[in-house]
């Protein structure tokens, strides 16, 4: 189950007329919250992103079903799981027992810096840049003066540091 916090900061980016899948992110940072801390390890960085997109689409986050190029079994599971996110059912104790355990057993080295790194370079690379720079217009609508400004200086200060290199 999601910490109370979690849900409650991805309500707020909801009123804040922020995409689903920004509100999909706090579940995400929750698990990598979790991997970090020992609560529970993964076998990869996708797969912590993946019980974190699972964990929102249960919480009710009307997240886009996987792409077409996902396998089916994916497609079924996040089928089920927004459906599991209409009910409010509690979850079964022996599943989610389970479930921790066989976790518990993983690596912890899935939520490090460097593997989150890779895997949004890899993420990224899949992307045309038309893409990228579409999705980058899309998040400044949703941002405030102070927060535009902080990432102009954040976007200069990197090609600044690009120039140099």
């Amino acid at each position: 189950m999601p910490e109370k916090e979690t849900v409650e900061r991805a309500r707020r980016d909801k009123r804040a007329g922020k995409a689903a899948s920004t509100q999909a992110g706090e579940f995400v940072r929750e698990e990598i919250h979790h991997v970090r801390e020992g609560k529970h390890g993964a076998r990869s960085t996708k797969q912590a992103i993946a019980i974190g997109l699972s964990k929102a689409r249960r919480a009710g986050v009307k997240l886009a079903p996987p792409g077409r190029r996902a396998k089916a079994t994916t497609r079924r599971s996040a089928a089920a799981a927004s459906r599991a996110g209409r009910r409010h059912a509690r979850p079964s104790p022996r599943r989610a027992g389970a479930t921790r355990r066989a976790l518990k057993r993983e690596g912890r080295t899935a939520a490090s810096a460097a593997s989150l790194s890779r895997q949004a370079t890899t993420a990224a690379r899949k992307r045309s840049a038309a893409n990228r720079r579409a999705a980058a217009q899309r998040a400044v609508r949703t941002k405030g003066p102070r927060v535009r400004r902080a990432a102009a200086r954040k976007a200069a200060r990197t090609r600044r540091r690009r120039a140099q290199a």
